[in-house]
């Protein structure tokens, strides 16, 4: 299981190859819309990008979760920490 630091390395890969923007200094309250300037488009593709990568389902309800980076990393954190049947829920 990626650890947290490597889970956040991967969220600004994403970000970066999504938005065209460098993020060196990601930091846990940065907000997703405000911070990060992220529209729903580039929130369906971050997610669709992070759900094939570590190849996990992310649900509806877990997306409206998600306000902050933090939030995407502790989620992230929870499902790739799950056994591999209720990861794909």
């Amino acid at each position: 299981m990626p650890d947290r630091d490597t889970i956040r390395q991967t969220l600004v890969e994403l970000l970066e190859a999504d938005t065209g923007e460098t993020h060196p200094d990601l930091n846990d309250a940065t907000k997703l819309r405000e911070g990060l300037g992220l529209d729903s488009v580039d929130v369906v593709s971050i997610v669709s990008q992070i759900e094939r990568r570590f190849r996990i389902r992310l649900t509806h309800q877990e997306l409206e979760t998600l306000t902050t980076v933090a939030d995407v990393l502790n989620l992230l954190q929870a499902k790739l920490a799950a056994p591999p049947d209720s990861a794909a829920a």
